[in-house]
């Protein structure tokens, strides 16, 4: 059930144009490894061109644990999607 839900969320996202090219992490072929690969080629072509850059390079582990889901909930309902909680 959740591969038919994420499925769907993932394809409504991205026919909508909700999902911007630079997002990493959960969508296929698009791991936090890709990100920093990328990151890393961005970095050194400023470099071989002789640009200065400051990079702050930052990882959250469980960040969904920390989302207030009330917030996350309405961000989706604006978003148009309808979203049905469970309450145990």
């Amino acid at each position: 059930m959740e591969r038919v839900i994420v499925t769907n969320l993932l394809n409504y996202l991205s026919v909508h144009k909700l999902i911007s090219k630079e997002q990493h992490g959960f969508l296929a072929r698009r791991s936090t490894t890709s990100n920093l690969l990328e990151s890393l080629n961005d970095w050194s072509l400023y470099v071989e061109n002789g640009k200065r850059q400051q990079v702050a390079y930052i990882a959250f582990a469980k960040a969904f644990d920390t989302v207030c889901h009330n917030k996350l909930i309405a961000k989706l309902r604006m978003y148009g999607m309808w979203i049905f909680v469970a309450v145990d």
